[in-house]
């Protein structure tokens, strides 16, 4: 059983701001572009892709060579997406990573090189130029319609493979002279223990919760030390609220909660049935002693077997108030399963019993 944060009565401990949010303002932007990869070995896209013969002859003609369409059928190109995120703070020359897609029938992009790709943001304007050799982690090979594959390979990477054209600032201070920091789990209680901890090292008056989510601060006067000013709010260090909820993945059998998480007098009961349906085909050859039966074939012939086995290890738990982590230690006493146990926490959980938020992944 794989089991994770049942401490018992374990107290939140103090974290600094920056691990609960960020400033309202200081975000990655996304950016797109499209471009063609070259170098492949046959692995391209093939000539039914419109879009790669067209792009192809563009780069050409800009390169000072015209070609026909009927003069492109290599099978060496292959025609792409280019997607990269714009960091919140950059400089011209700054180089950032980025990836790269097929959007055609190419079977692979593995060995290729981007050629020089334009990136824009929303504003469709250029941020950045990507180019360079791809990183794949993936391959296909087939011969003989046998076809060997591993991973995705008509997904890469250029490490460092696109270059800042525009920079980019961001803008903490609003229009009325504040900065936000907004919390990446809304809770009035820890956006107030931020403000405290703000104005007790600023001064009263210099933090306001907003919402659950927000904290306005009044930015300094002096806008030259809002870099330090914004450094010392994300190193102090604040108690956040504590989360009731337990987390529980059903594919790999994990639960994660907290130990404290209460229940309430309950008594639970779940049997062990297992329903086993088999099944087995079996073919029935005809047989005959001389000459050619034009109207005799094979048969194939299903039986189908149902077991049921009640099992030898029922269990009732009867229980008053008591926490998450006493349960999780009674059902590991009856040598209850994981997959079990959710069922136990889901039918809890339903009844009004489990007083957390329970999250299904």
């Amino acid at each position: 059983m794989s089991l994770a944060g049942f401490a018992h009565q374990a107290l939140a401990q103090q974290v600094p701001v920056r691990a609960l949010g960020r400033f309202d303002g200081w975000r990655e932007n996304a950016l797109v572009g499209y471009g063609i990869v070259t170098g492949l070995a046959g692995s391209g896209d093939s000539r039914n892709s419109a879009v790669t013969r067209q792009a192809l002859r563009n780069v050409l003609s800009r390169l000072g060579t015209v070609v026909g369409e009927q003069d492109i059928s290599s099978r060496n190109v292959a025609i792409v997406i280019v997607t990269a995120n714009l960091p919140a703070s950059a400089n011209v020359g700054d180089k950032i990573d980025v990836t790269v897609s097929s959007i055609g029938d190419a079977r692979s992009i593995a060995g290729g090189t981007l050629l020089l790709t334009s990136l824009e943001g929303p504003d469709r304007q250029a941020y950045a130029l990507a180019q360079g050799p791809l990183i794949v982690g993936g391959y296909q090979f087939d011969e003989n319609q046998n076809v060997a594959q591993r991973n995705h390979p008509t997904t890469g990477r250029v490490i460092g493979g696109a270059s800042i054209e525009r920079p980019v600032d961001a803008r903490l201070v609003n229009t009325e002279g504040e900065i936000a920091f907004l919390l990446a789990q809304p809770n009035f209680e820890t956006a107030q223990g931020i403000a405290d901890a703000i104005d007790r090292r600023f001064g009263p008056g210099t933090a306001r919760v907003k919402n659950a989510d927000r904290v306005s601060i009044r930015a300094p006067d002096n806008r030259q030390t809002l870099p330090g000013f914004a450094a010392t709010i994300e190193a102090l260090e604040v108690r956040p609220a504590r989360l009731y909820r337990v987390v529980m993945n059903e594919r790999t059998g994990t639960i994660v909660a907290g130990g404290d998480v209460m229940i309430s007098p309950v008594a639970m009961s779940q049997g062990d049935l297992r329903v086993t349906v088999e099944t087995r085909n079996e073919g029935s050859q005809p047989y005959y002693t001389s000459s050619l039966a034009n109207d005799v074939a094979s048969l194939t012939i299903t039986n189908t077997r149902i077991k049921v086995d009640g099992g030898n290890d029922d269990a009732t738990i009867r229980m008053g108030a008591a926490t998450i982590g006493d349960l999780i230690q009674a059902l590991n006493t009856l040598h209850v399963g994981t997959r079990r146990t959710i069922s136990i926490l889901q039918a809890l959980k339903s009844s009004g019993a489990l007083h957390a938020e329970l999250v299904i992944e």
